[in-house]
């Protein structure tokens, strides 16, 4: 009975010992893993997100930063602070500043797109106008044969009719300057297929390689600064020229609307005149 139990000694030679990773009794399965080794169990995280969080900026805690908005009031003001947090704080309020920049740009580019948009709408309504003005000056032809066949009828002893025309249709007024008007030519360029890009923004500036200091990071930030606001200045500029095209596409549009409301007006009187002499001759 005895023989069979076996030593303990015997029995602990069966139990392997890794001798780079130790056994350990935690529950953590990463407690042992390789130094250097990316432990996280997140599929996307790369072990980059820092890096790619921005390539310039400091790597500041949330916590600093939102001592950088507060200018450091909850922690005695800027004169308590050390040079290093200093020159964080210079590098945040650059890239701040290079945000906003970069918002203002953004915002100019979408009021040109729907500029852009307006000018060809106010386009297409003037050639609708004038459209419209050349169906009346068809009407007057048309109208003018009529009153000719109503003065001829109404038998010898009747007196001529002869229609009351108080002016001529003038018809629509074509000016020289239709065919370089900025509307026009985006509509044209549209069917075409050729519309242009807009104008991109100057090419992004980037750190040198190697090391650097907070002054280069803010010296950098500077320079984006400088090509964001030339940029919104060509914007600007831009904008004013459209502005300056629609209001003279609007005044264009109010000259048309006033010459088609007296020839229409005017073709109103006479399509009444001639209602009247057909209904006496009918009556007869």
């Amino acid at each position: 009975m005895f023989g069979l139990k076996k030593s303990p000694l015997k029995a602990a030679k069966h139990i392997t010992v890794n001798p780079v990773y130790p056994a350990s009794s935690g529950s953590n399965p990463f407690e042992n893993a390789p130094v250097g080794q990316n432990t996280s169990t997140n599929p996307f995280d790369d072990g980059q997100g820092e890096e790619k969080y921005s390539s310039y900026s400091y790597k500041t805690t949330l916590t600093e930063r939102n001592k950088y908005k507060n200018d450091f009031r909850d922690t005695g003001g800027v004169e308590n602070q050390s040079v290093e947090e200093l020159e964080n704080y210079a590098v945040y309020k650059a890239e701040e500043t290079t945000k906003s920049v970069n918002g203002c740009l953004k915002i100019a580019e979408e009021i040109r797109e729907d500029a852009t948009k307006t000018l060809v709408t106010l386009h297409q309504q003037g050639e609708q106008i004038t459209r419209s003005h050349m169906v009346a000056a068809d009407i007057d032809q048309d109208l003018s044969r009529g009153e000719k066949l109503l003065g001829s009828l109404g038998g010898i002893f009747s007196k001529t009719w002869k229609p009351k025309k108080t002016r001529p249709i003038s018809g629509p007024v074509i000016t020289g300057d239709n065919a370089v008007r900025r509307g026009g030519q985006l509509e044209e360029r549209e069917k075409l297929g050729l519309t242009s890009a807009p104008k991109g923004r100057s090419t992004p500036q980037t750190l040198p390689p190697g090391p650097v200091n907070a002054l280069q990071k803010v010296e950098l930030e500077k320079a984006k600064q400088d090509d964001g606001l030339s940029d919104l200045s060509d914007l600007l500029g831009e904008l004013k020229d459209m502005a300056v095209d629609m209001g003279s596409e609007i005044e264009r549009h109010n000259k048309a609307l006033g010459h088609l409301y007296d020839d229409v007006d005017e073709l109103n009187v006479r399509v009444r005149g001639a209602n009247q002499r057909g209904r006496r001759l009918l009556g007869k």
